[in-house]
């Protein structure tokens, strides 16, 4: 479904912020992206949502090249920063409507999806409040449903837990689950390395912009926990 490869990216003064790391992301997987700050996570995201333009490698969504073809990939894709810009003087529906409109879909399946995921986050009572009003939890829940309104074949998500309650989080990850055993893949980055070690069924680590470990969650972490694995990867 995602295919990084060789992909590398350099900023002002010729620093690689990324350096060429290769990932394999397959339908159904839920693939957890892990590094310290600044160590190239939110750079290789960008890029693969189409987002951050790159010279080096290459990036396919369901076999079409970003480079190509960026809007039929878009097509496929939601992607979610790390702190989303909503447009605050909409209402929440009137945000999901808008998405919807862009992504053509259908006004049933936009309103069945709608009420399935606010529901599931408790905020179809505020739908109709403007954005503004929100707090940053509702704002992440309303950015994940909005991601989730065009039914994607690829999720790409920079530290979606941040923000949510324990409960929000719990429904999250069960969202995820249910998506990828659809045939949805998920890429996303996080710093809860409990939430990535029972959650992901694949991890890569970077570190200062090269993967340091990449694979089956199980083989990475081996009889250690993936704190353990983490921390002796990034201190070494």
């Amino acid at each position: 479904m995602l295919s990084i490869n060789n992909f590398s990216k350099s900023y002002k003064g010729g620093k690689k912020a990324v350096d060429n790391i290769s990932i394999e992301v397959e339908s159904g997987d839920i693939y957890g992206f892990i590094g310290h700050n600044g160590a190239g996570k939110t750079t290789t995201l960008r890029a693969v949502a189409g987002v951050l333009d790159f010279e080096e490698g290459d990036i396919k969504i369901n076999g079409i090249s970003i480079k190509k073809d960026a809007v039929a990939c878009k097509k496929i894709t939601a992607y979610m920063p790390d702190n989303p810009d909503l447009y605050e003087h909409l209402t929440g529906i009137q945000y999901l409507n808008f998405i919807g409109d862009i992504y053509s879909v259908s006004k049933t399946d936009r309103e069945s999806l709608a009420k399935k995921y606010a529901d599931a986050f408790e905020l179809t009572q505020n739908l109709g409040d403007l954005i503004s009003s929100y707090s940053h939890g509702m704002k992440q829940k309303l950015a994940i449903i909005s991601a989730l309104i065009h039914r994607p074949k690829l999720l790409v998500l920079d530290e979606p837990f941040v923000g949510l309650d324990p409960k929000a989080a719990h429904t999250l990850k069960t969202i995820m689950a249910e998506l990828c055993a659809e045939g949805s893949a998920i890429f996303f980055s996080t710093h809860v390395l409990e939430v990535a070690e029972k959650l992901c069924n694949k991890i890569a680590i970077i570190k200062a912009g090269n993967l340091v470990a990449s694979g089956n969650t199980a083989a990475v972490k081996g009889n250690q926990s993936l704190e353990d694995v983490f921390m002796e990867l990034i201190e070494e």
